[in-house]
């Protein structure tokens, strides 16, 4: 079966329960009486060679005694019989199958092994699996009405969100968490261990489904990232994507010879992957609901700027703390928007944002506050937070809103604190098609949720710059020299002249092997100067005195050649020293670092941060994944909290960004041309003043 059609596993017309059981407490009994009592419109069939009969329904020794086609097995035997089971569903030509059975790939080599063979099994028939070690599928389309799992006897509700657990234990509570909050759904997947069908195989079905407009995942890897982001890019444009990647405190980098290698753990990474994919990173089950409730329903704002209306202050501070936290901005109200507040609100209410309407606000005057600054062109979004005192008609202010808040085409999520008396008030909303939460915080990260998702939508798209002024050839031939004698790191000489090959601006820098040679390069350099050992042996320079700053003439230079000479023969005799760079020192400009990692997964990383000895400690960078486009390499320099001092604070310069950004493209485009290089830090790269460029000062490179 073709894998991007996958309509006769999500909508089978017949479904076969192969160990379908008798016994009230199997998972085969559950399945069987899950599909059974929850209205499925096809044709199901219990196998079960020991019974006649399972609920009333007539039972088949196999599935090859059913008369009839089956589009869909469901397989709950024991994992090694299942091989066998599926070798019988190809014979009869059944198209998909749900594997529930557990004891494969995550129980270790031999589990490992019957996976391998189960996957060979079906596609040697092009049978598609679901599984195996999963809970099983849920469609509520009103046409279909399957629920193939065995978690506790509940269907949600006919909805718009679609959710794939690779987890089935996070699935079941998924399922729990839907049903106490009364969640509707449209598909419910659990695809385990993803032996055949995965995320990349689910995502194209699932943008094909009529039924669903946002999609909810959770994952613990990933099986083709490449894939995966060309997917979620394309179908992002239409239905959000939002996901849980478990596995946020596993350490990504061990024993890493870089800053970049210790910087670039895989939570780092995977945040940079789910950013250039357009997919929404959330923390944990309950925002992943909170915000898919609200991409089911809301409009995508066209900007991140976001009013409050409140009735207390104290909640409108705690969403404006969280929309700033998340990047968002509080909307700036007109002063026109501010002098029509003033004529329709007591004098002791707040006219700028948030707005407060005060304790005694009815719903008249929420009315006249939503219609107000949902008509200023400033406001993109809003949360409308109302905390009940003996003033509030919560079920009168929830019909407002429900009637108001459509006419403007602006997202909204609402707050309605407190636990008694909101039921009525909660159901007018959900009627509406209105997203509501007890605290304002969520509301207010909800919010800014639905605003990144509408930059995304909206982003001027741009392509990958290819530069044309590099010299592959000569880059080949340093790494080539390298590698025949044995070396993985390049030594600074051989590390500048490859980055020199791809067009990176450099200090003046001179390799000498004589106080002779010295003596005659360091005026054509220019001071200041600084001197820097160059040899295979040495890697901390400065602890041997192999570092020689603020070296301001001749004479300077060459006393400070011989006393590195002198100080290395001393503490490190048995060095071979391939001579001293003399290089030009950069005073002013700010400090960078530009790195990159290459991850097993996700191939080339590139990293960007303030440069310097601290940028570990500090760790404010930020990561994406090769290539680079231009908005990219832009969104990179600026997302970091340093930024600020790029821009030029109090009184300072701007820093030449532009040059920053055609670094990153450039390293982009190396590490791409050139996997050998395995870690590459630029540290640091000093960006002079705007329209003056920036200076790789020092470099580190490491060969696979």
């Amino acid at each position: 079966m073709d894998k991007s059609d996958l309509k006769f596993i999500l909508a089978p017309r017949s479904v076969a329960v192969i160990g379908a059981s008798a016994r009230e407490d199997s998972v085969g009994r559950a399945v069987f009486a899950n599909i059974l009592f929850s209205g499925y419109k096809g044709i199901v069939y219990p196998v079960n060679p020991r019974v006649k009969s399972i609920l009333g329904v007539r039972t088949y020794p196999s599935i090859l005694d059913i008369p009839d086609e089956v589009d869909l097995a469901i397989v709950i035997v024991p994992n090694i019989t299942v091989k066998k089971v599926i070798e019988e569903c190809g014979q009869k030509a059944v198209k998909g199958a749900v594997v529930i059975t557990a004891g494969f790939r995550e129980v270790g080599e031999e589990g490992e092994k019957l996976e391998k063979e189960l996957v060979e099994v079906a596609r040697k028939y092009r049978l598609s699996i679901i599984g195996p070690n999963c809970v099983g599928l849920i469609n509520t389309d009103p046409q279909v009405s399957l629920n193939a799992t065995f978690a506790r006897p509940f269907t949600p509700k006919p909805g718009q969100i679609a959710f794939v657990s690779q987890s089935g234990a996070f699935g079941v509570a998924a399922l729990e968490y839907a049903r106490k909050r009364d969640i509707r759904l449209s598909k419910f997947i659990s695809v385990g261990n993803k032996a055949d069908v995965n995320e990349n195989t689910l995502l194209p079905a699932l943008r094909d489904d009529e039924q669903t407009k946002v999609i909810l995942l959770y994952l613990e890897d990933l099986v083709n990232p490449a894939e995966f982001m060309e997917l979620a890019r394309e179908i992002g444009e239409k239905k959000p994507i939002l996901a849980i990647k478990s596995g946020r405190t596993l350490a990504g980098a061990r024993a890493a010879s870089s800053h970049t290698g210790a910087l670039a753990g895989s939570d780092e990474i995977y945040n940079a992957f789910f950013t250039q994919a357009g997919v929404i990173r959330v923390d944990n089950l309950e925002e992943l609901f909170d915000c898919g409730l609200a991409f089911a329903t809301q409009p995508h704002p066209k900007s991140n700027r976001v009013a409050i209306i409140t009735n207390a202050g104290g909640p409108g501070i705690v969403a404006t703390d969280m929309i700033i936290k998340q990047g968002a901005q509080l909307a700036a109200l007109e002063a026109r928007t501010k002098e029509r507040l003033a004529r329709v609100l007591p004098p002791t209410a707040s006219k700028e944002n948030p707005v407060d309407l005060i304790g005694d606000a009815k719903e008249d005057r929420y009315e006249l506050a939503i219609r107000i600054v949902f008509e200023d062109d400033g406001v993109d979004a809003a949360v409308i937070i109302c905390t009940p005192t003996v003033f509030t008609n919560l079920e009168a202010i929830a019909k407002t809103i429900r009637d108001t808040v459509p006419r403007y085409g602006k997202p909204v999520t609402v707050c309605f604190m407190g636990t008694e008396d909101i039921e009525r008030a909660a159901q007018v909303l959900e009627e509406g098609g209105i997203p509501h939460y007890l605290f304002p915080e969520i509301a207010a990260k909800v919010i800014t949720r639905l605003t990144e998702y509408g930059w995304w939508v909206r982003r001027p798209l741009t392509g990958i710059k290819k530069f044309e002024d590099i010299d592959q050839k000569k880059v080949a031939a340093i790494i080539k020299k390298a590698k025949e004698a044995g070396r993985k790191f390049l030594p600074e000489p051989e590390s500048y002249a490859l980055l020199q090959a791809y067009g990176f601006p450099l200090a003046p820098f001179a390799l000498v092997k004589t106080e002779e040679e010295c003596a005659e390069k360091a005026p054509e350099i220019g001071f200041p100067l600084v001197l820097k050992v160059v040899s295979p042996q040495i890697v901390h320079k400065v602890d041997v005195g192999g570092v020689k700053l603020n070296i301001e003439d001749r004479e300077h230079a060459l006393k400070a050649y011989r006393e590195m000479m002198a100080s290395i023969k001393q503490k490190m005799p048995s060095a071979e020293i391939w001579g001293v760079l003399v290089q030009k020192m950069i005073k002013g400009g700010k400090e960078t670092i530009l790195g990159l990692k290459r991850d097993p997964l996700f191939g080339p990383v590139i990293m960007f941060g303030l440069g310097g000895v601290y940028v570990e400690a500090m760790r404010d960078v930020s990561f994406r994944i090769a290539p680079l486009r231009e908005l990219t390499a832009s969104r990179m320099v600026r997302e970091i909290r340093g930024y600020r001092i790029l821009e030029g604070f109090r009184g300072e310069e701007r820093s030449d960004v532009e040059k920053i950004e055609e670094c990153l493209k450039r390293l982009s485009q190396l590490a791409l041309d050139f996997p050998e290089i395995t870690e590459l830090d630029i540290n640091p790269l000093i960006a002079l003043n705007q329209g003056q460029g920036a200076l790789v000062v020092d470099a580190r490179i490491l060969l696979a």
